[in-house]
């Protein structure tokens, strides 16, 4: 990692984030969050998921900027908001208004990502169908949302709550950041890392941002897990899953050294 990479310029008198985290939905972002939070060096908004490149565009960056106006000098910023990834026109948002900032994106398993979104909106109350009708439905649901999402203040529900399979195929969306960043700004993670080893991965954090390295504090915080429903999904929706998100599976490892069972 390129230590003498700039970060970030805020306009006069504005703070604006240093660093984001771009995704993945229920990929360990949250527990990101909260990690992250803990460092004297970051500072992040109370709420997690700020949504400026996403949902809150027409807003204006004073808008983004008032959302870190507590920042200490010297602080690095951050912005968690794990829909960004997927948003089409976030790369381009972003590097507009932020060109030197880090980037982590948190990868886990494809399948495994594609149910536990599925479960996390059934639980929610925002997904009516049935395991295997939701996902026969996300194609038509999608359908139109690229030219809903063109516009600043354009929102589609159906493709932030019901893109089950299509944010899993990680092959697509990461060329669009690579296009925009250099390869010394993204750091690629894989969730089940951070869970599994999380010092490595804390160490590999902090020195990404820049920040004076300390050891974790207690147990890694397991926030926003699910509560188990996908150990009960048919065999089938399981293996058509897998099958579907088998060029993710593919690309991953060929292209980016990441291996999932």
């Amino acid at each position: 990692m390129d230590r003498a990479l700039s970060f970030s310029a805020a306009p006069a008198g504005r703070h604006l984030p240093d660093f984001l985290g771009l995704g993945v939905q229920k990929g360990g972002t949250t527990t990101l969050h909260r990690l992250l939070a803990d460092h004297p060096q970051v500072f992040l908004p109370e709420q997690k998921e700020v949504h400026y490149f996403s949902l809150h565009y027409a807003q204006g960056p004073a808008w983004y900027a008032s959302h870190y106006g507590q920042a200490a000098p010297g602080q690095r910023c951050g912005d968690i908001t794990p829909y960004y990834l997927f948003h089409p026109q976030a790369p381009g948002r972003i590097q507009a208004l932020l060109p030197a900032a880090r980037l982590i994106v948190l990868l886990r398993d494809p399948v495994q990502r594609s149910l536990s979104q599925l479960f996390h909106s059934r639980r929610l109350g925002l997904e009516p169908l049935a395991a295997e009708a939701a996902i026969a439905a996300e194609p038509a649901r999608l359908l139109g949302a690229e030219a809903a999402l063109a516009a600043a203040a354009g929102r589609h529900g159906s493709h932030q709550e019901h893109s089950y399979v299509s944010r899993s195929r990680y092959e697509r969306q990461l060329p669009l950041w690579q296009a925009r960043f250099g390869p010394e700004q993204l750091l690629l993670l894989r969730s089940e890392d951070l869970f599994t080893d999380p010092a490595t991965v804390w160490e590999r954090l902090q020195a990404f941002l820049g920040l004076t390295p300390l050891p974790l504090r207690g147990a890694l915080p397991w926030a926003n897990a699910g509560e188990g429903e996908a150990a009960a999904v048919p065999e089938g929706l399981s293996q058509q899953l897998r099958q579907q998100l088998e060029p993710t599976y593919r690309a991953m490892a060929v292209d980016y050294g990441m291996h999932w069972p």
